[in-house]
Order: C-alpha cells, then structure tokens, then sequence
C-alpha cells in the first residue's frame, strides 16, 4: 500500500471488481478512455477480472485508487515496460464522479509516479489521452507530464506525453522532497 495526502494506491481484490465493472460499463468513463463500453456479463467479467489478479502480467502493474478513508474511487497502472528502453505508460481512471475535480487524479498520478522513480531503473514515462479530455490533460501537465506529440489509432486521436526521471526529480526537488531511491530494482521484478 502506498499512501500519500489524499489517496493511497493498494493491490487490487475481488472487492473492487464490482465498481471496475461498473466503470467499464459506462458509456461517458470509457469514452474518456477511448475503449469500447464493455458488454459482458458481470459473472464472465469477474472470471477475467479473477484471472488477472491470480495470475498478473509481468509487463503490468495496475493499483486500485482508494480515499484515504477507505473509498474505492478508481484504478491506475503503468505498463508496456520495456527495460531495453528504459520506459514505461501510465493510465488512470478516476470511476467516481464525485471525486472529479477534487485533486484526486493528480495526486494518484503524481504517487503513482513517485513510487515508479523509486523502485525502478525506469528513466521514461508516457502516456495518451484522448484530445478532447482536457480534464486529464490538465492533471497530467500539473503533474509535470509535457505534450510530445499526437496518435491516431481505432478513429482516435490522442495526445501523447511523457516525463522523464529528471524533469521529476528536479521537480522533486523544487518542492523539498526527496526521493530517497532504493537501489532501482527491474521493472518486471515489482508486485
């Protein structure tokens, strides 16, 4: 589990698979992320959902977003590592509406972040959001993600962003905290 000021990021369980089926369901949550709305069954969806805890991807490490009281309000992951590279993506999603607009994101993204320059050797993290989610493209960019470019891909088209180890740790180190690195351990070697 790692806590920060508003939100702590923990392994995801068999609890959280009902909002996650909720999220994935809903038209507007999904459009955000440029991913079609999810038609399955519950039953089918939590077999999957099941599946993936048991037997997580090495190339995946995804966290349920819980308040720090305990609410389940969203998920985030960074995947696609590539160690060759040195990188990684980032994704998150904020499933509650009530904890838009309230810095929930931005401080999951910024922990999520913090916790990836820590243990890992990784020195590049990117990400895509859809053009027309302005929202997560301002909390990206408090984030001290920059814009490097533009995709099109499934009739989408996104941003692309990245932050690299030493924009965030000159970041880090503007705002008098440390990282206190640990020796970086290889990305695929994290739970």
């Amino acid at each position: 589990m790692i806590t920060s000021k508003k939100v702590r990021l923990r392994k995801r369980g068999l609890a959280d698979a009902l909002d996650s089926y909720i999220w994935w369901t809903d038209p507007e949550l999904v459009q955000l992320d440029a991913t079609p709305v999810l038609t399955t069954t519950f039953a089918r969806y939590l077999s999957g959902y099941l599946s993936e805890i048991r037997y997580p991807s090495p190339n995946k490490y995804a966290f349920a977003i819980e308040t720090l009281g305990g609410k389940h309000i969203g998920i985030c992951s960074y995947h696609n590592i590539n160690e060759t590279k040195g990188e990684a993506e980032v994704g998150i999603m904020i499933g509650n509406r009530d904890c838009w607009d309230k810095g929930y994101g931005a401080d999951a993204v910024t922990t999520l972040l913090n916790h990836i320059y820590r243990v890992t050797s990784l020195n590049r993290i990117y990400l895509k959001t859809i053009d027309s989610n302005h929202r997560a493209q301002r909390c990206f960019k408090k984030c001290g993600f920059t814009p490097c470019g533009h995709l099109t891909k499934y009739g989408y088209t996104f941003v692309l962003m990245e932050i690299y180890r030493k924009q965030w740790e000159e970041r880090q180190t503007e705002k008098g905290n440390s990282l206190k690195t640990k020796p970086p351990l290889p990305a695929n070697s994290l739970s």
